[in-house]
């Protein structure tokens, strides 16, 4: 199955408390972690384009030292994440697309494959990871008001992938109604009855945000 990925790239970092962008932080490898985020991508005959949504620091460094062997576009990112994928939309050709997080570097390829199956399959497909801790539901004044079944509980990672006309057409409601979501399945279910598969991570696909992230998934 042919697809384009939407790789999402354009944060702040504001609580990685390091003076590097989390994206250009090196790894063991000395590779940063936006390059690793991309190499399963780039190795995948699969897939036919990989639009980077990202800032000027990033851009310049992939330019100047990744090979994106002829299949890379980029993006400036927006003021959200939300206007961030909606720019990495505008510019996909695919029939197929999987949006991505640039900071999830730890992305492997069977988890890859399995989202892909899904998405063949069933229209529109999440990577996820079952809740293991017991989960409770807090007042504001940080009282428990109720036990949630964890049974039913998910965890959204990503990617998440859908038919590209389906998702590009979501957003543009969202956009226009100036709805925010956290994740693309939100938007796609607030805005179509597309069913959307929860596919279950076998690797540890963790999203770096603190400094302490990178340690735990090497």
């Amino acid at each position: 199955m042919n697809y384009s990925v939407v790789v999402v790239a354009a944060g702040e970092s504001s609580r990685f408390r390091s003076s590097t962008n989390k994206l250009l932080y090196r790894l063991e490898d000395e590779r940063t972690v936006i390059e690793h985020a991309l190499d399963v991508f780039k190795d995948d005959a699969d897939c036919q384009e990989i639009v980077v949504v990202t800032n000027d620091e990033v851009m310049r460094y992939l330019y100047g030292n990744y090979c994106g062997i002829g299949k890379m576009v980029y993006c400036r990112g927006g003021a959200s994440r939300k206007e961030s994928v909606f720019n990495g939309l505008m510019a996909i050709k695919g029939e197929f697309v999987l949006v991505h997080d640039g900071a999830r570097c730890f992305l492997e390829n069977r988890d890859l494959q399995a989202i892909k199956n899904a998405l063949s399959q069933d229209n529109g497909a999440i990577l996820c990871k079952s809740v293991t801790d017991t989960v409770k539901v807090v007042t504001n004044e940080g009282f428990i008001s109720n036990t949630l079944d964890r049974s039913e509980i998910k965890l959204a990672q990503t990617p998440q992938g859908f038919p590209s006309e389906i998702l590009i057409s979501c957003y543009k409601k969202a956009m226009a109604d100036n709805f925010e979501a956290t994740d693309d399945a939100q938007v796609v279910s607030q805005y179509s009855d597309l069913k959307i598969k929860c596919v279950e991570s076998l690797g540890a696909n963790i999203k770096i945000t603190y400094i302490e992230d990178v340690e735990k998934g090497s």
